[in-house]
C-alpha cells in the first residue's frame, strides 16, 4: 500500500459523508424521519470508517509536510492551506465529535427537542469538515504537485 492510497480512500469517504449529510438534512426538513435516521446513521458509520482509515494512514506513513514535499509553491498558498483550510478543518473535526455523539444519544433516547437543539448547528460544522476534507486531499495530492512541477520547470531546477 502506497502513502497515496489511504488519502484517496479518505477523500472518497468524506465525499460520501457529505452526500449522506446533505440527503439526511433534506429528509429531516421533509419530515421523513425514518429515512433521516437511516441516512444519518450511514453518515456516522462512513465518518467512523474515515477516522479509522485516517488514523491508520497517520500511523503507517510520515505526514505530508507541505514545506518538505512542495518547497517551491508560493508562500501565499502555504498560508491559505494552513490557516484558512487545514487549521479550521482539524479544530472543528475535533470539536464536533462530542456534539455528534450527544445528538446521537438524544436520538437514541427519542429526546427529539434536545436532538434538534444540538444538531441544528452541528450539521453545518460536520458538512464543513467533510467538504474541507476533500479539499485538503485535492490540494495535497492533486493541485500542489502540479504547482510544484510548474515552479520547478520555470526555474529549470
Amino acid at each position: 500500500m502506497s502513502p497515496e492510497t489511504l488519502p484517496a480512500v479518505n477523500a472518497v469517504l468524506n465525499g460520501i459523508a457529505t452526500v449522506l449529510l446533505t440527503v439526511g438534512f433534506v429528509f429531516a426538513r421533509k419530515k421523513m424521519h425514518r429515512a433521516h435516521g437511516y441516512t444519518m446513521a450511514s453518515a456516522l458509520v462512513v465518518s467512523a470508517v474515515f477516522l479509522v482509515s485516517y488514523l491508520t494512514h497517520k500511523a503507517m506513513f510520515k505526514d505530508r509536510a507541505i514545506n518538505e514535499f512542495y518547497p517551491d509553491i508560493p508562500e501565499a498558498w502555504k498560508y491559505i492551506y494552513w490557516f484558512v483550510i487545514l487549521l479550521p478543518h482539524v479544530l472543528l473535526a475535533i470539536a464536533m465529535l462530542p456534539f455528534i455523539l450527544k445528538g446521537v444519544w438524544h436520538a437514541y433516547k427519542r429526546e427529539w427537542a434536545k436532538h434538534r437543539a444540538v444538531q441544528k448547528y452541528v450539521i453545518w460544522v460536520w458538512l464543513y469538515v467533510s467538504v474541507t476534507g476533500v479539499l485538503v486531499y485535492w490540494l495535497l495530492y492533486q493541485y500542489f504537485p502540479k504547482l510544484q512541477a510548474e515552479a520547478v520547470a520555470m526555474t529549470g531546477a
